[in-house]
């Protein structure tokens, strides 16, 4: 073996760890199966109250299932109708998605929102994702006529701006040809590098589209999207919120605000409902 090749090993390695941290490996068996608790479900018909469906849109190397088993329960138990999809899955790769060409994830959400849309006889959905899953649906939104069908986008700790792993992918130019390792094996990762064409394409000419709701919910804590500032949105029609300005004692880094921070959970339901909004506080963890 070439030195340069057993040189990006280690880089190759210690990015492959560092994205397998943001995933719940616990739940991944899961991942092909309906939850048994509700949501994808496709006879469900929103109500008066809450009258577009939700659709959740999970992170790299995540699925359907891992990102969703608190979030999904607690939109369910308010009343929505909540769905949940698999998109980037690479052949051979079982469980652990979000690694394909995202314009190409993109194209997988829009269809799997048709299917949404269709079931439950909603003009329009809701959106909210996680990591990747926050930052990819910009991708469908404007560019494969998303806007037309999605009321709002919530992103829970997006990379909106590019992922840099604490800083480790300012590594890559030291490790010649590692950059295009990661292109030609993990596609999904390699448009989420700072500076890659992907992300260039996505934010030419501005973050936002017309007529679409945006909401980002950042911590300070995060060690994948950095800096946590790169994940906010410019726009007329945007909400950026930092969850440590909501509650300071909460210490939620990239993986935990999208799992389980019950306060990003509220933040989540008033942006859905902003009508009947209340105060995000410390408090909302035990609501």
């Amino acid at each position: 073996m070439l030195p340069w090749k057993r040189a990006l090993r280690p880089l190759a390695a210690l990015l492959l760890t560092a994205a397998v941290a943001t995933v719940p490996a616990a739940t991944a068996a899961a991942a092909d199966t309906a939850p048994s608790s509700g949501w994808n479900d496709f006879s469900c018909q929103p109500s008066a109250a809450h009258p577009r469906p939700v659709v959740l849109v999970h992170g790299t190397l995540g699925n359907s299932v891992d990102n969703w088993l608190s979030l999904a329960p607690y939109l369910k138990d308010r009343g929505y109708c909540v769905y949940s999809l698999d998109y980037g899955r690479l052949t051979g790769v079982p469980l652990f998605y979000g690694l394909g060409p995202i314009d190409k994830s993109a194209e997988q959400l829009s269809a799997f929102v048709d299917r949404v849309l269709a079931a439950t006889g909603a003009a329009k959905a809701d959106l909210v994702g996680h990591s990747q899953g926050g930052m990819m649906p910009r991708y469908y939104l404007k560019f494969l006529g998303g806007a037309a069908k999605v009321n709002a986008l919530v992103g829970l700790a997006p990379d909106n701006h590019g992922a840099t792993l604490s800083g480790l992918t300012n590594l890559l130019p030291y490790f010649p040809g590692a950059s295009d390792l990661i292109k030609a094996t993990t596609p999904g990762l390699a448009d989420q590098i700072p500076g890659s064409d992907f992300l260039a394409k996505l934010n030419a000419g501005g973050d936002t589209v017309p007529g679409v709701h945006y909401t980002v919910v950042a911590t300070k804590y995060d060690e994948v999207a950095t800096p946590w500032q790169s994940q906010y949105l410019s726009g007329s029609d945007v909400h950026n919120v930092l969850l440590q300005d909501l509650c300071p004692l909460d210490l939620s880094e990239h993986v935990a605000i999208g799992l389980f921070d019950r306060i990003a959970f509220h933040e989540v339901a008033n942006a859905l409902d902003p009508p009947h909004a209340t105060a995000t506080t410390c408090a909302s963890a035990f609501s």
